[in-house]
């Protein structure tokens, strides 16, 4: 079955080819990769499209969410499965993933995260957030965005990502999706998460914010308010 990837971008000329990289070595083949991008000035497009991606431009929003929802409009795929472009993954990430939504009949599912680079602080951030995901998944579910996987009936169902969310449009869109059927955190395998904003905006700077998001969304609130700084392309 087709799986279909969807790379939300802005400016990622640096990152991206990892990412792309990685994806040539997975075990699992049945995948396109959808680069959308949110106005690049930089050679974004140029490396995708070298790489055989199929590429979209929507430079009037741009935000996570806009760019995602813009991707999946094009994806064939049955699952859907939306990758930050600053990922790597393992070469078996795929097929472990693939074949454990398949098996678990899920609608929707997030990662358990460990940081790249994986230093002992990050070890411990990484697993307060992963604590924080495994309560949350049978109540309120709540995922990182870097990494989310969805029936692309599902997706269309709920109508993407919610675009008049400011930050955590991700723990919003998980929520929304176990409305519609059974969501869960993969066990297979981890993602790992790059943690390139942390080391240039500050590591507990960063982590204040994301303890902000997290705590907001616990009643599964929106937040619509610009309630910290998080621009998307900015790193």
């Amino acid at each position: 079955m087709l799986l279909s990837i969807i790379i939300p971008t802005l400016n990622e000329e640096k990152y991206l080819p990892l990412l792309l990289d990685s994806l040539k070595s997975e075990t699992f083949k049945d995948y396109e990769v959808i680069v959308s991008d949110g106005g690049s000035k930089d050679q974004t497009l140029a490396i995708a499209r070298r790489a055989g991606c199929r590429t979209v431009i929507d430079d009037k929003v741009k935000h996570p969410s806009r760019q995602r929802n813009i991707g999946a409009t094009l994806a064939q795929g049955e699952i859907l499965l939306f990758l930050d472009a600053d990922t790597v993954l393992n070469p078996d990430f795929l097929s472990l993933a693939v074949e454990e939504f398949h098996r678990r009949k899920l609608v929707g599912a997030g990662f358990y995260i460990k940081f790249n680079p994986n230093s002992f602080v990050y070890r411990i951030f990484a697993l307060n957030l992963n604590s924080f995901c495994r309560l949350r998944q049978y109540l309120a579910p709540a995922a990182v965005g870097a990494a989310l996987l969805a029936n692309r009936r599902a997706h269309q169902k709920i109508k993407g990502f919610d675009e008049s969310l400011s930050v955590a449009e991700d723990y919003d869109y998980c929520f929304r999706l176990s409305r519609v059927g059974k969501w869960r955190m993969i066990k297979s395998v981890k993602l790992a998460y790059s943690a390139r904003r942390p080391e240039k905006e500050g590591k507990f700077k960063t982590l204040s914010k994301w303890l902000r998001m997290g705590i907001f969304t616990i009643f599964n609130l929106k937040i619509k308010k610009k309630i910290v700084n998080y621009e998307f392309g900015k790193y």
